[in-house]
């Protein structure tokens, strides 16, 4: 018989309110100290950098490739733990084990690929989206250095994922908020102390990451032990193989063509202007906005492990009836959010510029950004909402078709509005139009979604 200890959190009982803050909570929480220290690498280069304002243009660009590869990354933490909670929820442990080890080998290789590509054309990436001459060289060191640290990344991000669908929320929490106190004091060493500018807040990240990622997996493998089954589980399984793939994809391919369409909005963005003001408000202003965005994704993909679990045990009620749940929650982070964003604009975008580096073109943008996208964050909360618990239910149809429609909005939006005169502010509104065409999809494939669930369906433990 199969025995797991109490390393592990059955989400297909307990009460629905209390289960799905207290696991959302450490998830939201995660992901919210993430986008944090990636922020205070724009505080401390913006304001100790001898040339701030070309730093943060150098970061910025270099993120816009980054977010290519960490697509991946993303891919295998929200593929593995929909796939590892589904066996979880069924209560078959031993293929929870080789879920895990499939895993980890076919990621490896996939990182490997990665990284090679990211060094070989890292420099023709940034030259193609258009990075100026001034900080060229600074995004091509940010962007290697983050390159060499992908397999600490990809093992983080698969060990989050691990143990997410294994209803522990709570360890990947913790040792973020580590990761996270040592980056910021070395980035404030490295950049403030011995003047390494880019590089040194590059190598702060690196560093932090790394310390994350040993630290996750010493409580993955922990957890691993704790879960017992009479046959011993298979190294490699192809057909765990296809499994993953089915669930990876399509993280792997919204993420990817969100980040490559970003790279074409910061190629119109640079054309702007000769500045490089334009970048720098939109860099600025976006970092801020992603803080809500990202923090909500990471609290519904813990919905999806929810979901998946819930599905594999037949609780499709609880499925039903945690979905409105999550999406109370949803609604109030989201709304404090907004509410921060539109209150201090110019403030949030003092902290991280110098004055001295920040001019007043600058500022209009980044305002502009911060304003309009701002009020539309409830309306992406749904749509990131209903494309978790799409994804959880196994339609991963529909949660692709949701995110395409959005990103496709967008970039041509980007496009289309400055070329008929409206300078950054069509920027700004196509990214708002854009969240609520794709959030109109995610609720269409949600309430199908749902009509496919047995009428019998019980809440268990409302």
């Amino acid at each position: 018989m199969e025995k797991v200890k109490k390393r592990t959190v059955n989400l297909t009982t307990g009460n629905l309110w209390k289960v799905l803050i207290l696991y959302s909570l450490p998830l939201f929480g995660s992901a919210f100290v993430q986008q944090l220290y990636s922020l205070v690498d724009l505080l401390v280069v913006g304001n100790f950098a001898k040339e701030g304002a070309l730093a943060v243009d150098a970061i910025g660009n270099a993120t816009v490739v980054i977010n290519v590869l960490l697509a991946f990354a993303f891919g295998a933490n929200g593929g593995c733990s929909v796939a590892v909670a589904r066996h979880f929820g069924e209560n078959d442990f031993k293929r929870v084990r080789e879920t895990v080890n499939t895993a980890v080998i076919s990621y490896s290789a996939l990182c490997a690929v990665i990284m090679i590509l990211g060094f070989s054309t890292g420099g023709a990436l940034l030259s193609a989206l258009g990075a100026h001459e001034s900080y060229y060289g600074d995004c091509l060191v940010y962007l290697n250095v983050f390159v060499g640290s992908l397999p600490f990344v990809f093992l983080y991000n698969l060990g989050c994922g691990i143990c997410s669908a294994l209803g522990d929320s709570k360890s990947p929490f913790l040792f973020l908020v580590v990761s996270s106190v040592l980056n910021i004091g070395l980035d404030i060493a490295f950049v403030y102390g011995l003047h390494w500018d880019v590089a040194g807040a590059a190598w702060a990240t690196f560093i932090s990451q790394a310390v994350a990622c040993v630290l996750t997996v010493i409580v993955v493998v922990g957890k691993l032990r704790s879960i017992k089954s009479e046959e011993k589980p298979a190294i490699f399984d192809k057909k765990l193989l296809k499994e993953l793939a089915i669930t990876s994809v399509p993280i792997i391919l919204q993420q990817s063509f969100i980040s490559v369409g970003n790279f074409f909005v910061n190629r119109c963005i640079n054309g702007l202007d000769d500045t490089g003001d334009a970048i720098t408000g939109f860099t600025t202003a976006f970092k801020i906005i992603i803080m809500c965005t990202m923090s909500t994704v990471a609290m519904t993909n813990g919905f999806s492990n929810f979901a998946s679990q819930n599905k594999a045990a037949g609780e499709y009620g609880r499925i039903r009836k945690g979905f409105w749940i999550m999406a109370l929650y949803m609604m109030v982070v989201c709304v404090v959010f907004m509410t921060v964003f539109l209150s201090c604009p110019e403030f949030l975008t003092r902290v991280f510029i110098q004055a001295d580096h920040l001019t007043d073109a600058a500022m209009s943008y980044s305002v502009n950004f911060l304003t309009v996208v701002s009020c539309f964050l409830p309306v992406v909360g749904i749509k990131i909402m209903a494309d978790g618990a799409i994804r959880g239910c196994g339609g991963n149809v529909g949660f692709t078709v949701s995110t395409f429609t959005d990103l496709i909005l967008r970039v041509a939006l980007v496009y289309i509005l400055v070329a008929a005169g409206w300078g950054f502010s069509g920027v700004s509104w196509a990214w708002a139009i854009g969240w609520a065409g794709g959030s109109l999809f995610a609720c269409g494939f949600w309430i199908y979604t749902v009509k496919k669930f047995p009428r019998s369906a019980q809440v268990n433990s409302v």
